[in-house]
Order: structure tokens, then sequence, then C-alpha cells
């Protein structure tokens, strides 16, 4: 007979063994039981030589079975489950439920069924039989009767609203402005009110037209008091901007020869310029030393003339302001261009916005960001920046080098003003 033969259970719970009756041992036992479940009984034994008892009890909620947490951090969970049967860990399953979201949910569910399946799922009989069902279920009864115009239950009353106006008149606030400005403004008149509204900026007490006879100093409009209403002005024509009749070639040609009196070019607005004129216009512009200003918007510059453009820039020393807007440049392209400042770092303006992709991407806005840090010259970038990161990183960068030139130019006229006021005079020969 094994040991767990031996063992005999007490009315009053405690496990004894009949070989071991005079020793005195402790005993504690731990019952995993379930309705209708095989019941698994697990006896440790302790043997002391002493008469004293050792007694565990579990008094917080740090221990678990009469022993701390920590002591249970060296038992291996795995040798354990090794030990299970097959059984055992069947009932374990159903009283742990994981909650993982790559099981199947057929392993997560602790129910199983044991019924053997009558036949194949056939979903048109059992529509019918759950519609059977629930047609042949009887409603439940009401408790009251419904009657018509009898009102079943507490009737619902709105709360008492207080009179808007009363409550405003309540928390009017008096204030005292003294005789002067209380005789003042009792004897303006309704156009001296809406001029000194105009003046201390309450737009939302006049109408457009007010405030802006006001601004003008002009006459109020006539009708139109306190409660007038605005109506639709007619807008003004304003002539439409002349064409831009700048000679391309001409200009070309000036700035190949390096013409000292062109310090401006702008070719925006001019239709069906050739690629060739373009790059005819970079390749003067890698020699040219008096060009200051570079205007291409509107003239369907590509990637294939903006890559030329890049590798003049790196080229030029004097250009200080570049205008690519509205054309037809790819973001990887746009990075090329502002990848060229670095080079010789002496454009201070750059203007590349509304191209063909109005999205650049975080990856481009990213590397914009990173080559306008490295550049200590660019003063203004007209670029637009979705993500705020890189848009509030540009902005700290360029105010920041706004400031430097500011200290320099400073401290400069400070040097120049110190050198004229100590001048030493020159010696007479």
């Amino acid at each position: 007979m094994n040991e767990t033969d031996a063992l005999m259970r007490t009315d009053d719970g405690v496990i004894g063994n009949d070989n071991d009756a005079e020793a005195p041992t402790v005993e504690e036992t731990y019952e995993i039981t379930s309705t209708r479940r095989k019941t698994r009984r697990i006896s440790y034994k302790i043997q002391e030589t002493s008469s004293s008892t050792k007694t565990t009890t579990m008094t917080t909620a740090a221990k678990l079975y009469g022993k701390d947490l920590s002591e249970y951090d060296d038992i291996d969970v795995d040798q354990l489950l090794a030990e299970l049967t097959p059984e055992e860990l069947n009932i374990l399953a159903k009283e742990v439920d994981p909650d993982d979201s790559f099981m199947p949910p057929s392993q997560r569910c602790s129910y199983e069924c044991n019924k053997s399946p009558t036949g194949p799922l056939n979903r048109k009989k059992l529509i019918e039989h759950i519609n059977k069902q629930a047609l042949e279920t009887p409603d439940i009864p009401e408790l009251k009767p419904y009657v018509p115009g009898v009102i079943r239950g507490k009737k619902w009353v709105p709360p008492p609203q207080e009179n808007i106006k009363e409550k405003e008149a309540d928390e009017q606030i008096a204030i005292d402005l003294g005789d002067e400005y209380e005789q003042a403004l009792s004897s303006a008149t309704q156009e001296e009110i809406i001029d000194l509204a105009a003046i201390l900026g309450f737009h939302s007490m006049m109408n457009q037209d007010q405030y802006h006879a006001s601004l003008l100093n002009s006459g109020q409009p006539v009708g139109l008091g306190w409660d007038g209403v605005t109506k639709a002005s007619q807008p003004k024509v304003y002539p439409m901007e002349p064409p831009n009749d700048t000679d391309v070639d001409a200009t070309i040609k000036q700035v190949r020869d390096d013409d000292s009196t062109l310090t401006d070019l702008n070719w925006n607005n001019i239709k069906n310029i050739s690629d060739e004129k373009f790059i005819q216009l970079f390749e003067g512009l890698e020699i040219n030393t008096h060009l200051e200003s570079l205007s291409l918007t509107n003239v369907g510059l590509n990637d294939k003339t903006a890559q030329r453009l890049a590798d003049a820039i790196e080229k030029n020393s004097t250009l200080k302001v570049l205008n690519v807007e509205t054309n037809f440049i790819s973001p990887p392209v746009i990075v090329r261009l502002i990848r060229s400042l670095l080079k010789t770092k002496s454009i201070e303006e750059f203007r590349c916005s509304n191209q063909r992709s109005q999205v650049l991407g975080n990856k481009i806005e990213m590397e914009i960001t990173q080559l306008v840090e490295q550049n200590l010259t660019l003063l203004r970038l007209g670029l637009h920046l979705e993500f705020n990161d890189a848009r509030h990183r540009v902005a700290a960068h360029l105010q920041r080098n706004i400031d430097r030139i500011r200290k320099d130019l400073s401290l400069r006229l400070q040097f120049r003003f110190f050198n004229m006021n100590h001048r030493k005079p020159a010696l007479i020969q």
C-alpha cells in the first residue's frame, strides 16, 4: 500500500497516517474540487523532532498557500506541467481562460460540447426553426395593461427655466466712469460712439461698413445704425496684370556675358520656354557674378531642368534670392535643390511651394529639415510643411539665423562707430 492509500481524513479535516500516528507531524492538504468533476488531493507532510507544532497561516494578500510569493520564483512551471496527467491538464485548462488573441476561440473557451452532431449544418432549416420558436413562444404578459389615453408611470416634467433677460440684468456690473466720462458718453452721438468702438477694437459691436467708414474717417452710411445690416457691396474691379514682356534671349545673353546692370531677372508667367533655353540660362548662371535675384514662377520647370539649376547653384556665389514656385518639380528634386544651397551658402531666400505634389511626406520633410538646420545663411523658406515637428524646427532655425545676422550687424556698426570716434590724428610732418 502506497503513502496515498495510507492517508486518512478525520472529521476535523486533519490528515493522518496509520504507521506514523505516534510521531508529531503537521500536514497541510490542498483540495481542488469542482462540481461533477474528479477530485484530486495533494498532501504535504512535515516531520518535526520537537513537540512544538508549526502552523502557517495566510494573513496578507502577498502570500499564496501560506508562502510568500517570492518563494515561488524558483519553481519550474514547465516541470510541474510535465508531471501532470492528461486528465489533470484538461481540468486545469477548463479552470484557466488565457487572454491571448493569437489562440483560436475554440481553445480559449472552457465550454466543451460532448454531443455528437446530428448531421450537416443546414442554415435554411435552422432559421426556420428559430422563427418557429419565436412565434410559438408566448409573450410576457404586462403587469399593467395598456389603455389609450392613460399615462403609465411618472410623466417627465422639464425643469423651470429662468428668464434669460432677467438673469442677464441681474448679472450686470455697475461701472463708475466718473462725471467727466459719463457726461461725454451721454452727450455723444451714435456716429461718435461707433468711431470710439472702432478705435477700441470692438469689432463685434458694429458691422463691416461702419468699421471701414470709421477707419477712413468718412461719414457713416445712411440708414445703418447699431441694428443695421451690411448689404453686399459691389467688388472693385482691378485691371489685369500686363503680361511679362521680358526678352528671354536677351536676358540669357546678359547672364552669359556677366552684365553688371542685370541684378534682378524675372521670368514669371512666361509660357513655352524650351528646355534648351533653361539650360543656356543655367550655364550662364554658373559664371555670373552680378545676378542677385532669379524668379522662375509658373514657367513649366520640370525635374530635368531643376536638376541643372541645382548644379548651377552649387557654382554661383552671388545669387541671394531664388523663386521656383508653381512648377512641376517632384519632392526628391526639391530636396536636391535645398541640398545645393549648402555648397556656397549665399542664398538667403528660397521659395519652391505649389509644385506638382502637394504632399511631400514625412521622409522628405525630415530630410528638408535636416538640410535647413545645416544652412547658416538661409533666412526665408517658402515651402509648405505638413508635419508640426518639421515646421517648428525649420522656423526656429531660421529665426536663429536672423538673430545671428542681426547681432553681427550690430557688432559691425559698433566697431565702425568706435573706430570713427577713436581714430588717431595724422602726424604733422
